[in-house]
């Protein structure tokens, strides 16, 4: 047996820092450690602050989902100021962070997930050098499209937001914009138009209400083979090709899920409530583990810091978390190795576990049939999960899925919009509360916990979905997310492991841009990507 240590840093492609190290025996990786190398403290930088410092701070946290960012923190001060929100101003919050979903959809998928598949290791797959012509990065034909056209659904947050990124435009009881028909009429034709050129042409081959008659595993290998435009369209070629080279093989994880949920139905939550908000969801809550599904409670979320640089002894529901970092060099001695906490969830019979976020968390949480009316049903990962299980493929499939889904979403939003209704309701101010506001980002649960005494915060606590995935270990030494879904990955080429990229890019993990592999042992750099140039 021979076996070798892999330091990877950083492996992600956006912002911040994640490094891995792997232990690679006889070509398979048997242990994994996530580390997050750059301290945030965000949570230290609010407190004491105005309540609505949230709205300015929270949506620089990130600058590919700003707009999730500012959406949890309205709703984490309306529920703690028990503010009326008009059904307009709920329809155009609505609007607005689909978009900014819809907008990262295609640009993840080419710009840092893709150009992996054009890797020399697949180059014996039949299908190689058409991988290579697609999506190559800035020179691949669907690469350029894909990539150019994405920036579309964003000039629709900009009308509605005055600006994307960074946009405070959501506020305490409602919205700091009113449309008229000609930013309607303008938003309308703009997400026609990405449909018709990006999303039926390029990527599916087919109309949207095609794609959304899928409902099993056997419906979408049946339409992959329906005709020749479904063949051989992006997403038919892609389905093929992660079918050729394994990615339906490896990287399924912890196989437990979290979905905070996102998306109001306004008549449903013209008066915000902590209690009142999973079933005034249309993107539905939920979590999954051993099988079952159960009722997301926000009370249940607990930040282990055990192996984190912070200081703290046991888990802390986020109302009561605590951000006192350690110097990192003192606090490696205990066996502490990542700026990422540990969230838990404390699922009935089965304790504090940790579960994946994501899009593939938000199908399976779609997939309980105990639903409201007005809520997403779609049976389709269920069914996925059931008979290939999760892998580097399902978790992409289910990024891919949403963007026909939420298409079809905010046209019947727009459509809703009252011209001459209400958009904003002055609120009260109280000087004390407790408020919790969550939604679901394009890679996942998403939530802000504050707590404000004398008029000034006095607890903040953000949860990122990256920090679901790439958290470490916890007080009971369960892997995270990420480091349980490296373990298995095989290692073609040790000078080149690719598979790592695969596996942490299917999370979309929010940390940057230049991977180097060293060799554990010796220390040698094996492999360097200046990936960052290439953006």
């Amino acid at each position: 047996m021979t076996s070798t240590d892999l330091f990877v840093s950083p492996l992600g492609r956006v912002e911040g820092d994640l490094d891995v190290r792997v232990t690679i025996e006889d070509g398979v990786v048997t242990s994994a450690w996530t580390e997050a190398a750059m301290f945030r403290g965000f949570e230290i930088i609010l407190r004491g602050k105005d309540p609505q410092a949230g709205l300015i701070v929270t949506p620089r946290i990130c600058g590919i989902c700003g707009g999730s960012h500012l959406y949890k923190a309205c709703y984490a001060l309306d529920t703690a100021w028990k503010t009326h929100v008009p059904q307009n101003a709920t329809l155009v919050r609505n609007i607005a962070q689909a978009c900014e979903t819809l907008q990262s959809i295609p640009r993840y998928f080419y710009a840092l997930f893709a150009i992996d598949l054009v890797n020399k290791n697949y180059a014996k797959s039949p299908l190689y050098d058409e991988a290579v012509r697609r999506f190559a990065p800035y020179v691949g034909t669907s690469y350029q499209k894909g990539v150019v056209l994405s920036n579309k659904p964003v000039e629709v947050y900009a009308m509605f937001g005055g600006q994307w990124p960074h946009s405070s435009f959501m506020v305490p009881g409602g919205v700091m914009s009113a449309p008229s028909l000609v930013d309607v009429t303008r938003a309308t034709a703009i997400l026609n138009h990405w449909k018709d050129n990006w999303l039926e042409a390029e990527w599916l081959g087919c109309s949207v209400d095609r794609w959304l008659e899928i409902k099993t595993w056997e419906d979408m290998l049946a339409w992959v083979e329906e005709n020749e435009a479904q063949y051989n369209s992006d997403c038919g070629f892609f389905i093929r090709y992660c079918l050729d080279v394994g990615l339906d093989k490896y990287g399924g994880g912890v196989g437990n899920y979290i979905a905070s949920g996102t998306y109001f139905q306004p008549e449903l939550y013209e008066n915000p409530t902590v209690d009142g908000r999973n079933d005034a969801l249309i993107g539905r809550s939920g979590v999954y583990a051993d099988g079952k599904h159960f009722e997301y409670d926000h009370l249940r979320v607990a930040e282990d810091v055990t192996h984190s640089y912070f200081k703290g002894d046991r888990p802390l529901h986020p109302w009561e978390g605590e951000t006192v970092p350690l110097d990192p060099a003192s606090a490696r001695q205990a066996g502490k190795y990542s700026w990422a906490k540990s969230p838990r969830y404390e699922v009935p019979g089965l304790g504090r576990v940790p579960l994946e976020a994501g899009p593939l968390a938000r199908r399976i949480a779609a997939g309980n049939p105990d639903r409201l009316e007005h809520q997403d049903y779609d049976p389709l990962f269920m069914d996925i999960l059931g008979k290939i299980g999760p892998s580097v493929f399902t978790r992409q499939m289910a990024r891919m899925h949403e963007g026909p889904k939420y298409f079809k979403w905010v046209m019947d939003w727009l459509s809703q919009i009252d011209l001459h209704g209400s958009f904003y309701t002055k609120p009260e101010e109280p000087v004390s509360g407790k408020g919790y506001g969550g939604t679901e980002a394009a890679r996942g649960f998403l939530s802000d916990w504050i707590v404000i005494e004398d008029g000034k915060i006095e607890n903040y606590q953000v949860i990122t979905p990256t920090a679901w995935n790439i958290g470490p270990r916890d007080a009971e030494e369960q892997l995270g997310p990420i480091e349980k879904a490296l373990v298995g990955a095989p290692i073609v080429d040790m000078e080149d492991p690719v598979e790592l990229g695969h596996v942490a890019r299917s999370f979309d993990s929010c940390l940057v841009c230049t991977v180097h592999a060293y060799d554990g042992k010796t220390g040698r750099e094996l492999n360097k990507f200046v990936v960052n140039g290439m953006l």
